[in-house]
């Protein structure tokens, strides 16, 4: 097998699962190390600089980190890193004086954002301080695009929003509030060098059965009905709510209404209740107020009764999978009524873009979407880019974020005269973490520590009003007891072979038997006589020779839980550990380039 280069910037990234798996490589173990150390403002700022929104995230990223989270070799639940995020923001300092200061004079550059959502907003914080002239259009009056409209109060205060939204708005950024763009053709017109498309997939999906018509009164549309909620503009509900769909945007739904006055609130899903689309957290918050899910249930009509809607037509189902594709089938139980006085349909969201000209340039493919390049999220048009929903289709805020910073970064290169190809090498920085024969600059111990639970308010407090937050967030304690569960994955084990004796005590410590020294092959063969077998070709082996007996040393990276007793107990130093930190780099930076 080949042998490990570990200089390789991409090799302990992957090791490093939850930064790995953050879509904006959010430097995950160094910022819980700073909350952990009382650093909250230092924890923020290295957010900010990633993932931009570090407490809104905090309380509604969709945790793609989580479940890559190497302490869940260790047990059950992963570490709370989203909710950790969410303490940096609560107990920070004032920040203003470590943001970027407005440039006193422009560029020259004219940049048009279209839509102020997550991913123009980082757009906008990425070449603001360059000295772009940024100009933010949306149609709503406040900046914030979908994570305002469609997130409930209770999950995420305006507060919250308007200051984070503020900073970057405060760099300089032009927002025209109530503005919405019409024409693309016409937005390129007025001679803008580079625009940037962030209008998200702003169209629910509504569900043509019998009685639609009939009902439509009071059928409501999922996201339009969240955003009228969100504005005050729907202030109460009927006392019988179902609600249909089983993402998350259903879970919003019903814990809404179950505020509005739903009294006896459902969610009727497709889906086995283990195969809804919604995250096992969104699940259990809904249940936990008192509002039940069916699964396994296809609506068939609504019913109408004197001009007004009593209930909803349900037909049992059953999921089947055959080549990759899952149907819903009847499993020939009698359909039923669910009686009802309202019902929100919430199944799912599409891109819609009648204000793109389809003679400017730009192309779309079969479902309507525009062609947008994988890595630089530029379009068929030179000047035109997307990102967030509007590039992919429906996804996330910590997505949407990612691709503002990798769009960003095209324009800077695209309007600086330099190949937009060439993406930026992150940069890279590795320190020792040897303080002492067997001390260590971090905490290496490896225990068996539950998951602190967030606290909540109680639910007759958290049901009475719509914009009281239920999550309370951890107090410095617990945030620190849940910042110790934290393995410290970017602290890598480094081996030198030619320092190695074999004497094996690092294999005799190991506690999660990672460790082989070994005759080499090839990978599908060696990876299956190790001590333990590496069953996981997800994750790589780090392989290294220079051993004075020919072998190599193997370490399992699935396995290995960085707790540095291998180096602790290396009577020559062959091992060490050594803190990986990776930057990725953004519009502005400066650094040696490659092609992707």
């Amino acid at each position: 097998m080949k042998l490990t280069d570990i200089s390789a910037p991409d090799y302990f990234h992957k090791v490093v699962d939850c930064q790995w798996a953050c879509p904006a490589h959010t430097p995950v173990p160094e910022y819980i190390r700073l909350i952990a150390q009382g650093r909250y403002t230092d924890a923020y700022m290295i957010n900010w600089r990633s993932n931009v929104f570090p407490g809104i995230l905090g309380r509604t990223c969709d945790r793609p980190c989580e479940p890559a989270c190497r302490r869940g070799r260790v047990e059950e639940a992963p570490v709370a890193i989203c909710r950790l995020k969410r303490v940096a923001a609560d107990f920070k300092d004032d920040i203003r004086d470590r943001l970027p200061r407005p440039t006193a004079h422009t560029n020259g550059k004219r940049v048009a954002l279209v839509g102020a959502g997550p991913a123009s907003l980082t757009v906008a914080r990425d070449l603001a301080p360059l000295g772009y002239d940024c100009t933010v259009f949306d149609g709503n009056p406040k900046a914030g695009g979908m994570i305002r409209s469609q997130i409930p109060k209770f999950r995420l205060p305006d507060s919250v929003i308007d200051e984070e939204c503020g900073y970057i708005l405060d760099l300089g950024v032009t927002f025209h509030s109530g503005k919405r763009i019409d024409s693309l053709k016409a937005l390129l017109s007025e001679g803008y060098d580079a625009v940037f498309i962030g209008s998200g997939a702003p169209r629910a999906r509504d569900l043509d059965i019998p009685g639609r018509k009939e009902a439509a009164g009071s059928v409501h549309i999922g996201l339009d009905w969240l955003a009228s909620v969100s504005f005050g503009h729907v202030t109460s509900t009927g006392r019988r709510v179902v609600v249909i769909g089983g993402g998350n945007t259903a879970m919003d739904c019903g814990r809404s209404a179950r505020r509005l006055g739903g009294e006896e609130v459902s969610v009727v899903v497709r889906e086995g209740f283990d195969e809804m689309p919604a995250a096992s957290w969104e699940k259990e918050a809904l249940l936990n107020e008192g509002i039940t899910i069916s699964a396994g249930l296809a609506p068939k009509a609504f019913i109408n009764e004197g001009g007004r809607l009593t209930g909803l037509l349900v037909e049992p189902v059953t999921t089947v999978t055959e080549n990759g594709r899952s149907t819903f089938v009847p499993t020939g139980e009698p359909p039923r009524q669910i009686d009802c006085d309202e019902v929100v349909i919430a199944i799912g969201q599409q891109n819609a873009f009648p204000w793109i000209e389809r003679d400017i340039g730009i192309d779309f493919d079969k479902w309507d979407m525009p062609v947008v390049a994988e890595t630089t999220f530029a379009s068929t048009h030179p000047k035109v880019f997307f990102g967030g929903d509007a590039a992919r289709g429906p996804k996330n805020i910590i997505s949407a974020v990612a691709h503002g910073h990798d769009a960003a970064l095209s324009i800077h290169r695209l309007l600086s005269g330099e190949d937009i190809g060439e993406r930026l090498l992150p940069h890279v920085q590795i320190e020792s973490e040897k303080l002492g024969i067997h001390e260590w600059a971090y905490d290496s111990e490896v225990t068996l520590d539950h998951r602190f639970p967030v606290p909540s308010r109680d639910n007759k407090t958290a049901l009475k009003d719509i914009r009281t937050e239920v999550e309370l967030g951890y107090d410095p304690a617990l945030a620190l007891a849940e910042a110790d569960r934290c393995l410290n994955c970017d602290v890598e084990t480094v081996f030198s072979g030619p320092s190695c004796i074999e004497c094996d005590s690092c294999v005799d410590i190991c506690p999660m038997d990672c460790i082989t020294f070994t005759e080499n092959g090839e990978e599908q063969e060696l990876r299956l006589r190790l001590r333990v077998p590496a069953l996981n070709p997800l994750q790589d082996l780090y392989v290294a020779d220079g051993l004075k007996t020919g072998r190599v040393m193997v370490k399992d990276e699935d396995l290995c839980l960085h707790c540095g007793l291998c180096a602790e107990r290396c009577p020559t130093g062959a091992w060490s550990m050594q803190k990986y930190f990776i930057d990725m780099t953004h519009a502005g930076d400066t650094c040696p380039t490659r092609s992707r």
